[in-house]
């Protein structure tokens, strides 16, 4: 949270030409390849700041220049070159500074039946090389918006406003909305959606005059909510085309939304969506939007994803190195048996596993998926001597010990449930619909936080724990709080679910974290800066898979996103894959093993022990590299990365369907334009493979690999390869 600051009026000299009543307050990202720029124009008259331009510091273009464009009786600059907006909106656009489109402030006070909107005026803005803060009064209705854009590491931008109850009496926030603006060139918009099992499959639609809205209901998965929201020039792709995208770091529900008005102001917005009453602000008291991240970037998606990516990786939470992990879950699921977990801890490190995680089934009762759920200490049928001897013999191994939990949940059969059962989230006199017998736990309660912190740590102190999967597995309806009298309980569920998240992330410093729900939900930038990875879907079939990771890169840096070599037929869709396609693609991720290592062919596991290695080598690139991706069209999937300093790449090839074409030419953008690079083929030494890509030895220039591009490998459906490129040294290669 930032915390509030006292601000002086910022009095900007203007240069020739500008508007001697408007004053420009820029802010840019911070490093990176490509800075986003906002540029606000602020009035002397005490108006509102003015959404003026939106776009890259590489456009170069003045922030004077922007003013002075925007200025009453000038003819705006409408090409991309600018992306100036017609029509720039304020800072917070309602009908008082007459905008027409939907207001980025609705609400009413208590006892005064309708009510003019706000005009918010005797506006002050502070303005440094990190941040602009804006803070402005509407003293008749009793109300202070704060506005506040800071720069972010890798050249994003952060938005959030606040508003505060000045008056004598409650005031009703039914929105309050971040927006940014669209030039009037940006043509197409695209989001992602999805299902269980089906998570970021990405969607596109033109942009036309009205209201396009993304409502995100169910609390707190999110399978189906986008990640980002981005707009921009007619058919941008990974790497084309000038995009402008927006991110809502929050896991209760939201909406995005773009509108494009009649006069050709279009604008992205994003929000938490609360319910009728949810907040109401008494006198005194303040409400603040989540964070609202957005970028720019004339490179297309990717641009984007870089910029997120950065901001990531340079949170403290970032983990030093992803390490292999072996979940047991589809090899006996909830069949646990001591001895035979013990056998596959010992093959899971023979294969070079770093990390033995017990999945779902440890705790009292879990013989069903129907029971169990709250009652966190172990099974004394499956386990009788309880998780320690299990967790001595995975870290004598030399690997560390991971549990599966379900903090949030609670079935209906479950001692937790009997003893407590006001602490579920149900309205009065009715029990909510159920998914998998469970409801959800009030975490808004202290009671209820300090019960899950005390029966953690009596976990980790029967039982030493390294590594948690925090798992939600339904979805947040029908909830009331005070005791089911009738509030919302979206907004407050979602502070108590942080709230806990940070106490234990504090009391147990030393405990990696991994957020799962219900597959790929829940993996937003208030997430991502807490834990150290994302179970990226339940799907763990490859060729679904290479969809769901490609677009889950949008937000999500790939050392993040955990991806499994797991059982062929995979259990979620029946379809047969070679261990080559599976391996290939979990490389591309936070790599791992889920199949039954107790009932693989000495052959598969001498496979699993050559690909451990292989990306044991290269995870550093993977982990650190700039992520590509090209637009080949349906049926073929290529992602890789280049080093940031442009000395190396790897691309992964993956062909799912039969193609009517010849395999396409891969270019490989981001390598050192002069610099002389040679491929090879990434293969585990000594491996058979099923796809014929002779490329070993290949060697051109980085212009080269950009422009001309490698040739493609001979035509195999459902089948990976791997390649890599490294910049050559006179007669040596660098690594």
């Amino acid at each position: 949270m930032t915390p509030r600051r006292e601000v002086e009026n910022v009095r900007i000299a203007p240069t020739t030409g500008v508007a001697p009543h408007l004053h420009p307050s820029a802010i840019t990202g911070l490093a990176g390849r490509e800075r986003t720029r906002l540029v606000l124009n602020t009035h002397e008259d005490g108006r509102l700041p003015h959404l003026a331009w939106l776009g890259t510091a590489a456009d170069g273009v003045p922030a004077e220049d922007v003013v002075a464009l925007a200025a009453p009786n000038e003819t705006p600059l409408t090409s991309w070159d600018a992306w100036l907006v017609e029509g720039a909106p304020s800072i917070c656009p309602t009908q008082a500074d007459g905008h027409l489109g939907r207001p980025a402030l609705l609400g009413f006070r208590v006892g005064q039946p309708g009510g003019a909107t706000p005009s918010f005026t005797d506006t002050i803005v502070d303005t440094d090389e990190r941040a602009v803060v804006v803070r402005a009064r509407d003293v008749m209705a009793g109300l202070e918006l704060g506005y506040v854009v800071e720069a972010l590491p890798g050249g994003s931008l952060r938005i959030r406003t606040s508003l505060t109850n000045l008056g004598r009496s409650d005031y009703v926030l039914d929105s309050l909305d971040v927006v940014v603006p669209l030039p009037v060139d940006a043509r197409e918009a695209l989001d992602l959606t999805g299902r269980w099992a089906k998570e970021k499959q990405p969607q596109r639609h033109r942009i036309a005059d009205g209201l396009w809205v993304r409502e995100h209901r169910r609390g707190m998965r999110a399978l189906d909510t986008t990640p980002v929201l981005a707009a921009g020039s007619a058919g941008f792709g990974f790497r084309d085309g000038r995009v402008i995208g927006i991110h809502l770091a929050w896991s209760g529900n939201h909406r995005y939304a773009l509108e494009r008005v009649s006069s050709g102001t279009t604008l992205l917005r994003a929000g938490e969506l609360l319910a009728p009453g949810e907040v109401c602000l008494v006198p005194g008291d303040s409400y603040e939007t989540p964070w609202v991240h957005v970028a720019a970037s004339t490179q297309g998606l990717d641009g984007l994803a870089a910029a997120f990516h950065d901001h990531v990786r340079s949170q403290p939470s970032r983990p030093a190195r992803q390490l292999v992990t072996y979940n047991a879950w589809e090899a006996v699921y909830l069949d646990h048996d001591p001895s035979v977990l013990g056998d596959l801890a010992r093959s899971a490190a023979a294969v070079g596993a770093e990390r033995f995680v017990l999945d779902d089934g440890w705790f009292k009762g879990r013989n069903s998926l129907q029971r169990g759920v709250g009652d966190w200490t172990p099974d004394p049928v499956a386990w009788p001597d309880g998780l320690r001897p299990l967790a001595d013999q995975v870290h004598a191994l030399g690997m560390e010990f991971g549990l599966w939990w379900e903090p949030e949940a609670i079935n209906l059969d479950s001692d937790l449930y009997r003893a407590h059962p006001e602490w579920a989230l149900v309205a009065a006199g009715r029990i909510p619909p159920v998914e998998r017998a469970t409801l959800v736990l009030d975490l808004s309660r202290d009671d209820v936080r300090d019960h899950l912190t005390k029966s953690f740590a009596e976990i980790v102190a029967q039982c030493p724990v390294d590594f948690v999967k925090w798992d939600l597995n339904r979805d947040l309806v029908d909830a009331a709080l005070d005791g089911g009298l009738g509030s919302a309980a979206g907004r407050a569920q979602t502070l108590g679910f942080y709230r806990l998240l940070d106490e234990l992330i504090d009391r147990f410093p030393g405990i990696s974290w991994e957020s799962c729900a219900s597959g790929g939900g829940r993996s937003d930038l208030a997430v991502l800066e807490r834990v150290q990875s994302v179970w990226t879907s339940d799907n763990t079939d490859p060729v679904s898979r290479q969809t769901i990771q490609q677009w889950s890169a949008q937000l999500v840096p790939l050392e993040y996103l955990a991806s499994h070599v797991a059982p062929s037929p995979s259990h979620q869709t029946g379809r047969a894959s070679s261990l080559e396609l599976r391996a290939a693609t979990a490389f591309m991720g936070a790599f791992g093993i889920q199949l039954n290592l107790n009932e693989a062919s000495d052959e598969e596991r001498a496979q699993l022990t050559a690909w451990t290695s292989l990306y044991k080598r290269h995870r550093s690139l993977l982990h650190s590299g700039r992520l590509i991706r090209l637009d080949l069209g349906p049926g073929v999937t290529v992602s890789g990365v280049v080093a940031q300093d442009g000395s190396q790449a790897i691309l992964s090839y993956a062909q799912l369907e039969d193609l009517a074409h010849v395999p396409p030419r891969l270019q490989v953008p981001g390598l050192l334009p002069e610099s002389a690079y040679v491929a090879t083929r990434l293969l585990p030494p000594g491996l058979a493979t099923e796809v014929d890509w002779d490329i070993d030895g290949f060697a051109a220039t980085g212009a080269g690999f950009a422009a001309v591009g490698l040739p493609g490998p001979a035509r195999r459906p459902l089948s990976a390869a791997l390649v890599h490129l490294r910049e050559r040294s006179g007669d040596t290669t660098r690594e």
